[in-house]
């Protein structure tokens, strides 16, 4: 049976970066809010939406992402019933992903808010993705050319390191690329993956 490694991280550690490493060595690789992107311009999950948060936030039968965000990551209540409309649905796409993938010994699971979902408890393993504070500010603020004001309050909807460290198998520190990628091989490793690059 296929063993399902869940990749998490705070925002800005660089999980994108570990996933892609992943990758290189030949692991299927499903990115949760890159999917949670696509499901949420399917017309039923737009439908319930707009039900729980009003037309405002559409142009054009348009979903503005910016201003969701501003309202779920300011007040805990609202990005609760996002998530009940949002997770559900991510969840039966990664059944049916992971049935794609029946036949390969690991998969990784990539998702920011991995411990807070509860969702890690489903995993065989977890890693979790970790960079000095300043480092995530910095590149957030780069990222998505943001203050550093609303990186703050993004991070205080999330566990800190501490916390998701205390529940994972496996910890990578994503300030040093080439020693990040070691680590992510040493984790392979330890797993008995075999990498399937050349």
């Amino acid at each position: 049976m296929t063993k399902i490694i869940g990749l998490t991280g705070g925002i800005g550690s660089g999980k994108t970066t570990i996933t892609a490493f992943f990758k290189e060595m030949g692991i299927p690789v499903y990115i949760a809010d890159d999917e949670a992107k696509k499901i949420m311009q399917s017309a039923e999950i737009i439908a319930a939406i707009k039900n729980a948060f009003g037309e405002l936030l559409f142009e054009n039968n348009v979903l503005n992402r910016a201003k969701l965000a501003d309202i779920v990551f300011n007040d805990a209540d609202k990005l609760t019933v996002l998530n009940s409309i949002v997770h559900p649905a991510v969840k039966k796409d990664f059944q049916h992903w992971l049935s794609q993938n029946k036949n390969e010994a690991f998969v990784v699971y990539e998702a920011a808010i991995l411990f807070e979902s509860g969702k890690y408890k489903e995993f065989d393993y977890i890693v979790t993705v970790t960079a000095p504070e300043e480092v995530r500010i910095e590149r957030v603020m780069k990222r998505d050319n943001t203050t550093r004001e609303h990186v703050l309050s993004r991070m205080k909807m999330q566990w800190d390191d501490k916390k998701r460290i205390s529940l994972s198998n496996f910890v990578i520190n994503n300030s040093n690329l080439k020693i990040a990628k070691e680590e992510v091989v040493e984790i392979l490793k330890i797993l008995k993956i075999k990498q399937k690059q050349s």
